[in-house]
């Protein structure tokens, strides 16, 4: 395996997630379509045991690459230490579902509707675009109720699924309810909270703008370029021991004190995965806790979630908080649902409205440029703000993931996609149109 292809699998659970990106190695010219790469098709880690040929394995295999990586986003936990984001001990709260035909009856509706793709001149049907984008799950509610739920690929329900930088908004949850309740000095600098952040380009960073990714940080993720800044932090963050003569950082943290600046705070948005991570050790810090125990604590153990989710370390146990959470597809639907209705889930409030209501407003969207599929688009405490005129935002990850929550359409969505390419802009041309057309449909409805 080279070089380059190997860097590639490590970064791509560790630190890549960053949506909107190249990634090299990624996508093949002609990529197998989504039945031709279910995992089940390709009989991947498949009998006891499985031929050698299909096994796959962390880290003499590229497990991240395309079509392995069709597997390998329902297994990151067989391939690099995690934390568990524990759901307590309480039973869960189930989502309402309508009665099974009347169920199945919209199912048939949802699968029948037709949208035009962006930049597209053929109509597709939904049905056709959940195979387009490789879909692995998709859950939708309408108005607090389950109206369309299926699994394809590697998930089933009760499976867990790689959500890469959809971990960066709840990152970004987390750090907005502390702001709002008033834990957490949204205008102080970073090294006010972590002195140890030292000269690095952090230091005289506001946390807003931590929060915001208007950081001027040197950092690149063009992951063609070998000497580019994502591979110095895939070999700072891996768990795995460090080759001999390394003399690099060892773990997130001390690769963020060694930032460098490049450009001005504040001027514009740049999507730098290193500011999500930097925001999981601000609010650590402020908090007492780790990420992955305070998601646990003000989330998990109170939306009524079903089952534990879990997000990898580097070596020495600290969460990436910019890309390492894998969840179930429902416990992801509460959590859009959460947003949707402000803070509050099965008759309990868990965070200030403020908390939603600063979110949906957005950014800036004159320092958003850069990503076509989102014309007029901003970016602010770690969510996407489309500014549509279903005022709809979301949480994205690489290769598909996303929670899109849509206000005015009372709707949620959350897709949970293994697509060969990990940048979202070659899958937004038919999934923002498809979430358009069911919205509509579904404002249709009582």
């Amino acid at each position: 395996m080279s070089s380059s292809i190997s860097r590639l699998a490590l970064s791509s659970s560790l630190a890549l997630t960053a949506a909107l990106l190249p990634t090299a190695g990624a996508a093949q010219q002609t990529p197998l379509s989504a039945q031709e790469s279910d995992p089940r098709v390709m009989g991947w880690m498949q009998g006891f045991p499985p031929p050698a040929d299909k096994i796959i394995t962390q880290p003499d295999s590229v497990y991240f690459s395309f079509p392995k990586l069709r597997w390998s986003v329902c297994h990151l936990r067989e391939f690099l230490p995690t934390e568990e984001i524990s759901r307590g001990t309480g039973a869960p709260v189930p989502l309402p579902y309508p009665s099974p035909s009347v169920f199945a009856d919209e199912r048939a509706k949802i699968d029948a509707l037709t949208f035009m793709p962006i930049g597209g001149t053929t109509p597709m049907t939904w049905e056709q675009s959940l195979y387009a984008n490789y879909t692995d799950g998709i859950l939708v509610l309408h108005k607090g109720k389950v109206v369309y739920e299926r699994y394809f690929g590697c998930l089933d329900e009760g499976g867990k699924h790689a959500a890469m930088s959809m971990t960066k908004s709840v990152t970004g949850l987390l750090a907005q309810i502390l702001v709002a309740e008033g834990k957490l000095d949204e205008t102080k600098r970073v090294r006010d909270i972590i002195p140890e952040i030292g000269d690095s380009a952090f230091a005289s960073a506001t946390i807003r703008q931590v929060m915001d990714m208007t950081t001027g940080v040197k950092y690149s993720e063009n992951y063609s370029d070998p000497n580019a800044d994502i591979w110095l932090y895939s070999k700072a963050a891996s768990p795995l021991p460090k080759p001999a003569g390394y003399s690099g950082p060892d773990g997130y943290w001390e690769y963020l004190q060694r930032v460098q600046p490049e450009g001005k705070h504040g001027d514009a948005f740049h999507y730098k995965t290193i500011n999500s991570d930097m925001l999981g050790w601000i609010i650590s810090r402020v908090s007492g806790k780790s990420v992955t125990d305070l998601a646990s604590e003000r989330l998990w153990q109170r939306m009524g979630a079903e089952q534990d989710a879990y997000q990898t370390v580097d070596g020495k146990g600290v969460p990436f908080a910019g890309g390492g959470i894998s969840a179930g597809l429902r416990d992801l639907g509460r959590l859009g649902q959460l947003m949707l209705n402000k803070g509050e889930i099965n008759g309990e409030r868990l965070f200030p409205a403020e908390v939603t209501e600063h979110i949906a407003k957005g950014g800036d969207p004159a320092k958003f440029a850069g990503f076509p599929t989102i014309p007029g688009g901003s970016y602010t405490s770690q969510w996407w703000v489309f500014h549509n005129k279903h005022g709809a935002y979301a949480a994205r990850g690489v290769h598909g993931q996303t929670i899109y929550v849509d206000p005015t359409a009372e709707m949620v969505l959350v897709r949970f996609a293994s697509f060969p390419a990990a940048q979202n802009g070659r899958i937004d041309p038919t999934s923002l149109p498809a979430y358009q057309a069911l919205a509509e449909y579904l404002m249709t409805k009582d």
